[in-house]
Formats: C-alpha cells, structure tokens, sequence
C-alpha cells in the first residue's frame, strides 16, 4: 500500500495535512493553516522538497528523544515528524517521507 496525504481540519477549523505511510503510520505532519490553500501548497512543497536529503533538519528533543522537521527551500518548516526513541527510527522516519512523499495522493478528509 502506497502513502499518502490526508487534509484535514482540525478542532480550531485550520486545516492541517499528515502524511501516512502504506502501513498508515503518521510520518510528517503540517501546522495549522487558515486557509485550505495555503495546506494544499504545503503539501505540494513536501512532496516537492522530500526526496533532498538537505532538507532535512534533525533534532534531538529536551527529553532525550529524536525528531526532524521537513524544511523549504526558503528555511521554513513544512512538516514535523513525531519523537523517535533513536536516531535509527529518525533516520527511517526520513527514509519513509523520501519514499512515500513525492507520488503519494491527497485524501481530502474536510
């Protein structure tokens, strides 16, 4: 099963987008966006910035654990990822958007 993105809104009405892999695990998910629009161009950008290895900005979390954020050409953050307890499972968390980002399809969940 391919990945794929769901657009969604979310509790405050923003819309937000995540992005599943083909085992329907959540691997990036997006900010709030106020505008359906601006989630839809966010999720253009993943899909157009995954691939590159440079856009990956990875972190470690105050408590220990290992995280990344998907970033733009322009710096800003496009995608989170949820904490990983090592930086193997961060690092196939990354392996997993470069993978399932670029061809994935959008389930409109609005």
């Amino acid at each position: 099963m391919a990945g794929k993105f769901e657009l969604y809104t979310d509790k405050a009405g923003e819309y937000r987008f995540r992005l599943k892999a083909g085992n329907g695990e959540i691997i990036l998910a997006s900010e709030g966006y106020k505008q359906r629009a601006s989630a839809e161009n966010g999720i253009a950008s993943v899909q157009k910035n995954a691939s590159e290895d440079a856009r990956y900005e990875r972190k470690e979390t105050k408590s220990g654990k290992h995280m990344f954020n998907l970033k733009a050409t322009n710096g800003q953050v496009i995608g989170t990822s949820e904490s990983y307890e090592s930086t193997s499972g961060r690092d196939n968390g990354i392996a997993s958007v470069m993978k399932n980002a670029p061809g994935a399809e959008t389930k409109d969940l609005t």
